[in-house]
């Protein structure tokens, strides 16, 4: 971890190339914080390290009144963070981690300018949507200036998933169409009509798929039905989704809408091969349905080169719908829907009002212009491009290095790592995915683990991560293959061998499936701890 420099008891600040943005970054946020307590006459409580309870009664009040469904990262041991700076969180005993997964403190945690941007709008004003205020058509204008001239019209919501349901709204009115086209495994939100969209949330063998849906293969070039060898997967892919619109259109079916990421994440990180977009859109169009770009997770800058990620495919390609959420408001509940006109004009002319109480409210625009200003005036996209690519150098050496590496996909800071049991069969590591970011953990880096196979580790940081950064955690995930490669070999190695007698049996568990996700844990940490003595 990099390590820090005391500024007073439980505080530290990073050092290296962000060590003098972090500093600053500690000192305002303590200062806005220590004014607000003088202010309201609140109990002495410091910025650094407040809490109500012990992790222990925080856990058990969690499990008393958090519905169960609600999850936690790390739910075998999980982690209290009580502060964040940067591109890093503090837990409750001061013990620093590197946040690898964060994309919604888009900008880093607790960033002065945003904080300071929603005390000072929250001191003067935050009301209903439908009072005219400059804070909103200032923040539309801004937005619309990093889009292609056609996408023009906001709609402002609170969530990528209240986004994307709007989305899906505008593309039914618009032709009067009601089928969607959605990506294996892929993932648009919370609310009803997303988890009838989101292949990712489908239980197996227990959901049945609603006659408006419709699934179309991953483009994944390294482990998909068209891989890296077919002579042109993007055609190939895109000609999945033209089989799928002639089969509904021959059931009497219309298309409405293509919606897919445009960088998957919860389908394993997966960037569609070049031009697959395009032959999509043409034929989506064709059918008069309309494509939907979902940049909740990837948009803002997140692939360097490009505000958008959609925008890496050319300019060629132009969605007819873009959703965002996420990174718009740096931890700040605020999200959007942006269209073209005619999009627009049809969904007024149903003669139902749009209406929504908190979406573009005063205080939310003003942080969104706060996160446009600091990705501007820090130049994170080119961030984004120096730290991705050298991190991308990095792991491509520990792929060369390590067996369990099948595979790194990523631009700018998204970036996929996926662990294989066999680099010809390409046989998903799950096991071994999960032990490693429970490890990394104990590293204090925090990473992520996912895909249909939850084989892939998933890297999508703060912006504002460094090279230091990128080296550190690099560092230590070696280290963590490395000893996992060793058990690996050792086990392989004393079960095969026939002339060599082993006097230490490996535990019984090494044999059998895992059945839970701690099974699993535990299991190859026992590996670990088997050392073949024969």
């Amino acid at each position: 971890m990099p390590p820090v420099t005391p500024d007073a008891p439980g505080e530290g600040t990073p050092r290296g190339t962000a060590a003098g943005k972090a500093r600053r970054w500690g000192s305002l946020a303590r200062q806005a914080l220590a004014g607000e307590r003088e202010s309201r006459g609140a109990p002495g409580c410091r910025a650094t390290m407040c809490e109500l309870y012990s992790k222990q009664d925080t856990l058990a009040l969690r499990r008393k009144h958090i519905g169960p469904s609600c999850k936690v990262f790390f739910a075998a041991d999980p982690i209290k963070i009580v502060r964040a700076q940067g591109q890093y969180m503090f837990d409750e005993r001061g013990e620093q981690y590197l946040d690898c997964i964060n994309n919604v403190a888009h900008v880093g945690h607790c960033h002065p300018e945003v904080v300071t941007a929603a005390l000072k709008q929250m001191e003067l004003l935050n009301t209903n949507s439908r009072f005219l205020h400059d804070n909103i058509v200032e923040y539309a204008r801004r937005l619309s200036a990093t889009l292609p001239e056609t996408l023009s019209v906001c709609y402002f919501t609170n969530s990528g998933s209240e986004a994307n349901d709007l989305a899906l709204r505008l593309a039914r009115q618009f032709r009067g169409h009601q089928d969607v086209i959605t990506l294996d495994h892929a993932y648009h939100g919370h609310l009803s009509s997303l988890i009838e969209i989101s292949p990712y949330k489908f239980r197996k063998g227990k959901d049945v798929k609603k006659e408006f849906v419709h699934v179309a293969p991953t483009p994944d070039t390294y482990r998909g039905k068209y891989r890296e060898d077919h002579a042109d997967p993007a055609g190939a892919y895109a000609d999945e989704v033209k089989k799928i619109i002639e089969e509904a259109h021959n059931s009497g079916r219309k298309i409405a809408a293509f919606i897919a990421e445009s960088m998957q994440s919860c389908g394993g990180q997966i960037i569609p091969p070049a031009g697959y977009f395009q032959k999509v859109a043409e034929y989506v169009h064709r059918a008069g349905g309309v494509f939907i770009a979902d940049e909740v997770q990837v948009g803002f800058g997140r692939v360097g080169k490009h505000f958008w990620s959609f925008q890496m495919h050319g300019e060629d390609f132009v969605p007819d719908i873009v959703t965002m959420g996420k990174p718009m408001g740096n931890g700040h509940p605020m999200a959007c829907v942006v269209t073209t006109k005619e999009i627009a004009e049809a969904f007024s002319s149903s003669g139902m009002e749009y209406f929504n109480t908190y979406g573009g409210n005063p205080v939310s625009s003003a942080i969104g212009l706060a996160v446009l200003n600091v990705i501007e005036s820090e130049d994170l996209q080119g961030n984004a491009t120096r730290v991705g690519d050298y991190l991308t150098e990095l792991l491509n050496k520990q792929k060369a290095k390590h067996t369990l590496i099948g595979d790194i996909r990523g631009i700018g800071l998204f970036i996929g790592i996926d662990l294989v049991k066999d680099q010809q069969k390409r046989t998903p590591a799950t096991d071994e995915a999960e032990h490693v970011i429970y490890k990394m953990k104990e590293k204090q880096v925090l990473l992520s683990a996912d895909g249909p196979h939850r084989n892939v580790l998933k890297i999508k940081p703060p912006m504002c991560f460094t090279e230091e950064d990128a080296k550190f955690m690099v560092d230590q995930l070696d280290e963590i293959l490395t000893v996992v490669e060793e058990a690996i070999g050792a086990k392989s190695e004393s079960m095969t061998s026939e002339n060599t007698p082993c006097r230490t049996k490996a535990p019984d568990q090494l044999t059998k499936p895992f059945t839970t996700a701690h099974e699993s844990i535990h299991t190859i940490t026992s590996l670990l701890l088997y050392i073949p003595s024969g």
